[in-house]
């Protein structure tokens, strides 16, 4: 029997299918605005990664969806990192999953029914080792594989960290190393090594489990997580919501080696140029930066780390509870700074 590519029946892979930020911003301009309860305390102001509703004075309902089509061929590989991805949003706003709902959408006379159900164990499978079930779901038949969840969680009102709370002199920390974009593209066109497709599953399946504690850290003022828009548009989103600057230095940046050689040698995603295109206007790059740097910063990130901003004397607390809970080690990239809404790579 053949063997199924799942890539070769999707566009585009994992985050880097998400629509342009520009783009986005453009189809959402003309939406009437909607009910804003009092008690919804975070909703579509900032372009947060999740909504939050206040139950009551120690309970908000954390509740997000995030779905895509493959990143990789193998498919319990796809529905580990899927599943991972769609659970970042919850602990990015400090808070904790209950339950998923699962989203499937396969095409069914493409597919066949043992892909399928291993997509949705690999799903499984990273949902229980975050302690939670998937409750339900639904599923309909479409032209491209499609997963992810619709993630579930709990946060005291009074702990929620968002993209906007971000203060002057805050510094800036990233949680894991930026590449997996171009790993994808580097698997898709058969130049990725089998080391470096067990780096992009390592980052990709890591849960950023570490937001929950975050939101304990009063020094915290603001979190993110990174991912189809890049990290300087999820930075820059970081700058709008706080009406604040940010200068990012390169060499600080943690960066999968494989995936620097490959941007060396041109690989790079369709996204990482559809999203320069949406915020670069708004982006200073050093002057004589390569065009691999720019690629980097704009790389789409499935699954990606925590954006995190903290006081400076919070820094040292952040770096180790990821060491303690994730086990692997952060990054201080950078600071918040009076000005304008943009970003400066040093």
């Amino acid at each position: 029997m053949e063997k199924i590519r799942l890539t070769q029946f999707s566009h585009g892979g994992g985050c880097g299918c998400k629509i342009a930020p520009a783009v986005l911003a453009d189809m959402l301009a003309g939406m009437p605005p909607g009910l804003m309860p009092a008690d919804l305390l975070v909703g579509t102001e900032t372009a947060d990664d999740a909504a939050v509703y206040r139950l009551n004075d120690r309970q908000a309902v954390v509740a997000t969806t995030d779905f895509f089509t493959p990143i990789v061929d193998d498919p319990y590989d796809f529905g580990r990192i899927a599943a991972t991805n769609a659970l970042s949003d919850v602990y990015a706003m400090g808070g904790t999953p209950i339950m998923a709902l699962a989203v499937v959408g396969m095409p069914l006379d493409k597919l066949p029914s043992g892909v399928i159900a291993r997509i949705l164990e690999g799903g499984a499978a990273v949902c229980r080792e975050a302690g939670i079930p998937i409750a339900g779901g639904h599923s309909i038949d479409v032209l491209e594989p499609i997963y992810g969840l619709v993630g579930i969680g709990v946060v005291d009102p009074a702990r929620v960290r968002t993209n906007a709370g971000a203060r002057a002199g805050d510094v800036l920390v990233l949680t894991k190393p930026l590449g997996v974009g171009i790993l994808s593209a580097g698997l898709k066109k058969g130049l990725l090594s089998e080391a470096g497709y067990d780096e992009m599953l390592r980052w990709t399946t890591t849960l950023n489990r570490v937001g929950a504690r975050l939101a304990e850290i009063d020094e915290v003022h603001a979190v993110t997580d990174v991912t189809g828009f890049g990290l300087a548009g999820h930075l820059l989103e970081m700058c709008r919501g706080a009406g604040l600057g940010a200068t990012v230095r390169f060499d600080d940046l943690p960066l999968i080696a494989e995936a620097v050689q490959l941007v060396r040698d041109g690989v790079a995603t369709g996204a990482s140029g559809r999203n320069w295109a949406s915020y670069g206007e708004a982006v200073d790059m050093p002057a004589g930066a390569e065009e691999w740097q720019r690629k980097l910063v704009t790389d789409p990130q499935t699954s990606g780390g925590l954006l995190i901003a903290c006081a400076p004397e919070a820094a040292e607390q952040v770096l180790a509870a990821v060491r303690e809970i994730q086990g692997n080690e952060a990054r201080v990239i950078g600071a918040m700074e009076a000005g304008p809404a943009r970003l400066a790579l040093r």
